[in-house]
C-alpha cells in the first residue's frame, strides 16, 4: 500500500489533536510518564479512533505555511479538550486544599509527580483516592469516547470554534462550585470544631486550647473524610462521566 503525503499530514495532524489533549489529564498523560510512552499512546490511540482511508498517490498536499497553521489550530482545540479534563481533576484537587487548610496537616507540603503539584498530606490523599476511582467508573474510557467525537465535532484542519469563551467561563464556575461543595462536609465539621474550641477557651481559660486544638482536628478531619467517602462516591461518578460532555461543549461553533 502507498501512503500519500496528504495522508501523512492528516494522520500527523490528528496525531498532534490526540497527544495535546494526553498531556491535560494527570491519569493518561501525567508528567511522570517517560515521553516515549505519551507518544506511543498518542500513536495507538491516532490509529484506533481515525479510520485509515488512503488517499490516492496524487492527492492534494498542504503547502508549508497551510500545514503549519494546521498544526496550531489542532493543538488549540486539542488544549481547549484537554482543558475541559483538567478542570474536573483541578475541581478535586480544589476540594482536598481546602479539607486540608483547617484540618492540622496544612503545615507540610507533599509534592504529587502525578498532577504536577504540591499539597498537604490530606490534600494527596483525597486526590489519589479520587484519582482511583476515576479508573474504577471508567473515566478514562469516557474521555477517549469524547476524544474520537471531537474530531466529528470539528474534522480534522477545520475551523477553529469562535464562542468556547463563554462556555469555559461557565464549566469554570460551575467546577469551583462543585469544588467547594465536595469540600462543605469537612469544612462544616471544622468550623464547629473551631466554635466548640473558642467556646471552651471562654468558659474553661486555664485550658491549653492550642495544644487541644490540633490532634482534635486532624481527628475531626480524618472521621470527616472517612464518612466523606461514603456518601461523596455517587457525586464523583457524575463528575467524571460529564468530562466528555463538557470537552464536547468547548468545542460547540
Amino acid at each position: 500500500m502507498i501512503i500519500s503525503v496528504a495522508q501523512a499530514q492528516l494522520f500527523f495532524l490528528a496525531l498532534t489533536r490526540i497527544l495535546a489533549v494526553l498531556i491535560h489529564i494527570p491519569v493518561l498523560g501525567s508528567q511522570n510518564s517517560p515521553n516515549q510512552i505519551r507518544i506511543g499512546l498518542g500513536l495507538v490511540l491516532t490509529l484506533v479512533l481515525i479510520p485509515w482511508q488512503p488517499l490516492p498517490p496524487d492527492a492534494q498536499t498542504m503547502g508549508l505555511i497551510a500545514f503549519s497553521v494546521a498544526i496550531g489550530k489542532e493543538l488549540l482545540i486539542g488544549t481547549l479538550s484537554g482543558f475541559a479534563s483538567a478542570l474536573i481533576f483541578g475541581a478535586v484537587e480544589m476540594a482536598g486544599e481546602v479539607m486540608g487548610m483547617g484540618s492540622g496537616f496544612g503545615s507540610s507540603r507533599i509534592f504529587n509527580p502525578t498532577i504536577n503539584e504540591s499539597g498537604s498530606a490530606f490534600n494527596q490523599l483525597f486526590v489519589i483516592i479520587a484519582s482511583m476511582y476515576f479508573m474504577v467508573v471508567d473515566g478514562h474510557h469516557a474521555i477517549l469516547i469524547a476524544l474520537e467525537r471531537t474530531f466529528k465535532v470539528i474534522p480534522i484542519n477545520g475551523d477553529l470554534p469562535i464562542n468556547s469563551l463563554e462556555s469555559l467561563m461557565k464549566i469554570t464556575a460551575q467546577l469551583f462550585i462543585t469544588g467547594v461543595q465536595l469540600a462543605l462536609p469537612v469544612m462544616v465539621a471544622l468550623f464547629l470544631a473551631d466554635l466548640t474550641l473558642g467556646l471552651l477557651a471562654r468558659v474553661a481559660p486555664q485550658v491549653q486550647v492550642f495544644f487541644l486544638g490540633l490532634p482534635l482536628k486532624v481527628g475531626v478531619s480524618l472521621i470527616g473524610i472517612g464518612l466523606l467517602f461514603s456518601v461523596i462516591f455517587p457525586s464523583l461518578n457524575s463528575l467524571y462521566q460529564s468530562i466528555g460532555p463538557n470537552m464536547l461543549q468547548l468545542l460547540e461553533k
